[in-house]
């Protein structure tokens, strides 16, 4: 894809209130994708997201965070790739996921949703599940404690230790996957 365009989208909830969640772990890594770019975030109003273009590593990269919640993502991510003529071969979203332990990484290309409320918005949006994906392992909740609760959470005191770590081997999988490709970003990352 050396002269087209990859759209790398973190997922999340806009606000400051939801800033520090689990379920922001999406708009964590733009922001890191972002810093290491020395991109500043501008609003486009079209497509109801933050956006930086960029390149990583000599690639043409459009970097996104959607403006809208989370289960509402599916809208301003078509309209970016559809703004930006971007297939969802293109496409890369970061995301929260309850069935990998803390700070395990999963990239894949394809699959469900996982009951997972923003991929579902994706899927209804693009008629597709079929982008690549940079997961992110928040974990199970303790207890009985309701998932969507937990993952509307900050993180524990203890992995706040770890999340800056976390961000940052994130975004390097990212950048990864563009340069290098799926099959050697699943064999350094996916642990």
């Amino acid at each position: 894809m050396a002269d087209d365009v990859w759209l790398v989208v973190g997922l999340g909830n806009p606000g400051p209130s939801y800033a520090r969640t689990r379920h922001n772990i999406g708009h964590l890594v733009a922001d890191e994708l972002a810093d290491r770019t020395g991109g500043k975030w501008k609003q486009h109003k079209q497509v109801r997201s933050e956006v930086i273009e960029t390149r990583i590593s000599g690639i043409r990269t459009v970097l996104a965070k959607p403006r809208s919640y989370m289960n509402e993502s599916g809208g301003p991510v078509s309209g970016l790739m559809k703004f930006f003529k971007v297939e969802p071969t293109g496409l890369v979203v970061v995301h929260d996921e309850l069935d990998i332990d803390f700070g395990v990484l999963r990239a894949k290309f394809g699959g469900g949703d996982n009951g997972h409320n923003g991929l579902k918005s994706l899927r209804k949006s693009l008629g597709t599940g079929e982008y690549y994906r940079v997961r992110f392992g928040v974990g199970r909740p303790p207890g009985r404690q309701n998932p969507a609760d937990f993952v509307l959470n900050e993180f524990s005191a203890t992995e706040r230790k770890d999340l800056p770590f976390a961000v940052d081997r994130t975004a390097d999988a990212v950048e990864s996957l563009l340069t290098d490709g799926l099959d050697a970003t699943q064999g350094k990352y996916n642990s």
